[in-house]
């Protein structure tokens, strides 16, 4: 056994894990000299065997609410902020609608809000960023909430998604130990907002079952550029039942409209600092300027008879479908078009809940989604102090609510009438029980059995399969991002064995990742025996799983690989100063607006720019008020006495360093050209000046003084719609 291992003997005292000794002091300064003492108790001080799986029927079965040991865990936890939320604290929410495409879904669901083309259901959004406070930054390498509810005609919908498939763990029973770990360390409050230290990478580094996860928050999509431009997933198994009573297994997924773009790491920093509301700030003015977002949702449907067909188990939430094997099916479309009246009233008071069905739609027996039926509306009393949240106005359903319910803080209904409890008689019987055909909720009839115990399903113990899967589906450039955002993360960490056992476990989903990441945190990837070794125990269970259904690679995964081309709404700056062309800016802004594309000028002082023919612009920034990591792309129009001034403009130099070292599109026009060669663009060819020549080149678009605006708006937008020009990314010698 090694020093890492703990016995499985069930009446031996199990060794501590290697840690820094000082921390150990300090935790251990709490416990008395008796070395029993540091067992794990509830808060009656009754000692816990296992507090890593949850009560269940069977080793796949529900969750059983007789397990006292999860319910004290999780409401410890769910009542440890007040008042803002314990996770999700920093969101920004908006108003909008649902309509199916068309009736094909009946054959699925009896849920009406999917079926019906001829209604369109209203919802609410929250998006939201996981770890930080209320008051950290929009930009944070971060899993992003994506909860909408939905006002159906047969009560409120809750589809409480995240912008990554999988999650961190398999049982609910373990969120409090990976909040705790994740959130700023309980001895001097740091880091905000970041996963970045000792504590979060020694949870994951102890629980493998997170490496799947991990690697999407290791990649882009943890730093998007856009709530616009993200998806979501309802990251859990769900069952769709239909009027004849059949079930089947699904996945859902919100698609943006718009693609999915992210940041890179270096702007996300900047921005956080720029703008810390840059996410929230970008979703209100889009829906402000009539450029409403829009999302497809989506689902995959595997048939009851297919449950156990996959390398996977699908009531694992740790794991994804593949869609090469189990295709997206479009239900219909989301249109977000008002924004909130009021922050506090919507946004903050929103409350929702997995919980919340609809006929045609249940949960299953996943161990993270059961723990979270109870989590959700505990969380909420805590938040609320009483249970009448619900009454609200922001989560009213828009149907009748009929029910027994009593007093307590923030009662709005006035009850009439003398009966306030069921059966009675002198209330005629009401509220009555509904029957199922006329709309009563029924519970998926499902056989159930099993011992009363604490453990995990054989089928959830492969914890590397879909890590791999996930980096042998990233391009190069992606690959090269997760390494980055590796050294970041455990560059943080000061603890080696901590980093050493991360390393460990990344050589389990791929050894060139792992040789990759020891490089740059001062610590020895895996070699010789011990790398054959890890081949070996890869292999075998890639053998073991192979009569199941499986693929080694899922295109569908990697941004890159899917992305959608499209410049509508993106922001381009254009650098001006008095002597631009201006009646050349006005024909570029008016083409780029045609397209959807939003420009502004930015100028040394706001105020008013003259012109080189004798008319007038209007600067809508300063350089103090602006940055390039607030925009997609900039442009240099032509104008000799303008380019003359920002060549002396350490600013404007800076802008355009920037932005080339983030890889966005760069254009330039005529005397415009002479400002790019004066900056540290590296690489890059060049229109001649005075020619009618238009150039693109890497992501640079440049034309000459008698070129046709028209075309060199083409190329320009053309370029813009790549929105990253990766060849550029190796020029780090760009001082910015």
């Amino acid at each position: 056994m090694n020093k890492d291992e703990t016995p499985q003997d069930k009446n031996q005292i199990p060794r501590s894990y290697p840690v820094d000794e000082n921390s150990k002091k300090r935790q251990l300064d709490s416990f008395s000299g008796d070395p029993r003492d540091q067992f794990y108790t509830t808060d009656q001080g009754l000692r816990i065997t296992d507090t890593d799986n949850s009560l269940t029927v069977g080793d796949r079965g529900p969750t059983l609410l007789e397990d006292f040991h999860f319910r004290e865990k999780m409401m410890h936890l769910d009542h440890e902020s007040i008042p803002e939320r314990v996770v999700h604290a920093r969101g920004t929410g908006v108003h909008g609608y649902f309509q199916p495409y068309n009736d094909s879904f009946k054959e699925y669901t009896k849920a009406k809000f999917l079926t019906d083309p001829s209604t369109k259901t209203p919802v609410f959004v929250r998006f939201s960023t996981v770890v930080g406070s209320r008051g950290s930054a929009d930009t944070v390498r971060d899993v992003r909430g994506f909860a909408t509810k939905f006002y159906t005609s047969e009560g409120n919908y809750d589809l409480v998604a995240n912008n990554m498939p999988p999650f961190f763990i398999q049982d609910a029973i373990k969120f409090p130990d990976l909040v705790h770990s994740i959130k700023p360390e309980p001895h001097n409050e740091m880091p905000q907002a970041s996963a970045a230290h000792d504590n979060f990478w020694d949870f994951a580094s102890l629980v493998p079952e997170s490496t799947h996860m991990l690697m999407w928050v290791l990649s882009d999509r943890a730093i998007p550029r856009s709530f616009r431009m993200m998806e979501g997933f309802g990251v859990h198994t769900f069952r769709f039942i239909n009027e004849a009573g059949k079930g089947r297994f699904v996945k859902l997924h919100w698609r943006p409209m718009l693609g999915v773009k992210s940041l890179v790491w270096d702007e996300a920093q900047k921005l956080a600092g720029k703008d810390p509301d840059y996410l929230r700030r970008d979703l209100w003015d889009a829906i402000e300027a009539g450029n409403y977002p829009e999302f497809e949702l989506g689902v995959q449907i595997i048939e009851e008879e297919d449950e156990h067909a996959f390398a996977f188990d699908l009531l694992d939430a740790t794991k994804l479908v593949p869609e090469e094997l189990v295709p997206i099916t479009p239900i219909g479309k989301m249109v977000l078009n008002r924004n909130p009246d009021n922050f506090f009233a919507e946004t903050e008071q929103v409350a929702f809940h997995p919980g919340n069905l609809v006929p045609g739609i249940d949960v299953t027996n996943d161990p993270l989604l059961q723990g979270r039926l109870f989590s959700y509306l505990d969380t909420q009393l805590n938040r609320f102090n009483s249970s009448n949240f619900v009454e609200v106005p922001i989560n009213r359903p828009v149907v009748p609510v009929h029910n027994i319910n009593g007093a307590g803080f923030m009662r709005h209904t006035v009850s009439k009438g003398r009966v306030n409890y069921t059966p009675n008689s002198l209330g005629g019987g009401c509220p009555m029980m509904a029957p199922e055909n006329m709309g009563g909720y029924v519970h998926y009839t499902e056989r159930v059995e099993g011992h009363k115990i604490r453990k995990r399903s054989e089928s959830f113990n492969d914890h590397y399969s879909q890590a791999t899967l996930f980096w042998n589906s990233m391009t190069e450039v992606e690959k090269k991002h997760i390494v980055s955002a590796l050294h970041f993360e455990l560059g943080k960490v000061e603890t080696k064995a901590v980093r050493e056992r991360m390393v460990g476990n990344l050589a389990h989903v791929d050894l060139e990742l792992a040789a990759l990441t020891a490089e740059g945190i001062g610590v020895e990837a895996p070699t010789g025996s011990v790398a054959e070794t890890v081949k070996n125990t890869v292999s075998a269970l890639k053998e073991k799983l192979s009569t199941k259904k499986m693929v080694d690679e899922s295109p569908a995964v990697s941004q890159e690989k899917g992305k959608k081309k499209t410049v509508s709404t993106l922001k381009v700056a254009i650098l001006a100063d008095k002597g631009v062309d201006e009646k050349q800016v006005t024909q570029l802004k008016e083409a780029l607006k045609a397209q959807g594309v939003e420009a502004k000028i930015i100028s040394k002082f706001l105020g008013t720019i003259k012109g080189s023919h004798g008319g007038e612009l209007e600067a809508d920034k300063s350089h103090i008020t602006a940055a390039s990591v607030l925009f997609d792309a900039v442009l240099v129009p032509d104008g000799k006495g303008c380019v003359e001034l920002l060549k002396k403009q350490g600013d404007a130099l800076h802008f355009l360093n920037e932005t080339f070292k983030h890889c966005k599109t760069i254009g330039a026009l005529g005397e415009g050209i002479a400002l790019l060669q004066a900056s540290d663009l590296k690489g890059v060819e060049y229109a001649q000046p005075a020619s009618s020549g238009v150039s693109t080149s890497k992501g640079v678009v440049t034309a000459g003084s008698e070129a046709d605006l028209t075309t060199f708006a083409e190329a320009f937008l053309t370029s813009l719609s790549e929105y990253r020009h990766w060849e550029r990314e190796e020029k780090e010698m760009i001082p910015a």
